[in-house]
């Protein structure tokens, strides 16, 4: 399943259960984090960004656990597409609690 989130990201659920966030607008650790969304100026304004912003969770609610955080910022696409890959080939019941 896919899922646009407020416009500045979207989500992914996996077969799984886990779904992963890439987000990479107004205050997300991304290059976007001080951008101001003015919806009435913006309004057909495409938002880019060179990193973003990921993390994942599973369906009981257990986030993965990044070495210091529940989410990693500046990530690039190189490294957002290996996050993907890897959180899509968890097994149904793994967790990182």
């Amino acid at each position: 399943m896919f899922k646009i989130t407020e416009g500045k990201g979207f989500q992914m659920t996996f077969e799984n259960g886990w779904t992963v966030s890439v987000q990479f607008g107004p205050h997300n650790y991304c290059e976007n984090r001080k951008f101001i969304l003015n919806e009435d100026e913006n309004k057909n304004q495409s938002l880019s960004s060179k990193d973003a912003e990921i993390a994942a969770w599973d369906e009981k609610g257990n986030w993965y656990q990044f070495e210091n955080d529940t989410v990693n910022g500046w990530a690039s696409a190189n490294e957002v597409a290996k996050f993907i890959n890897l959180i899509s080939k968890f097994d149904k019941l793994k967790t990182f609690m």
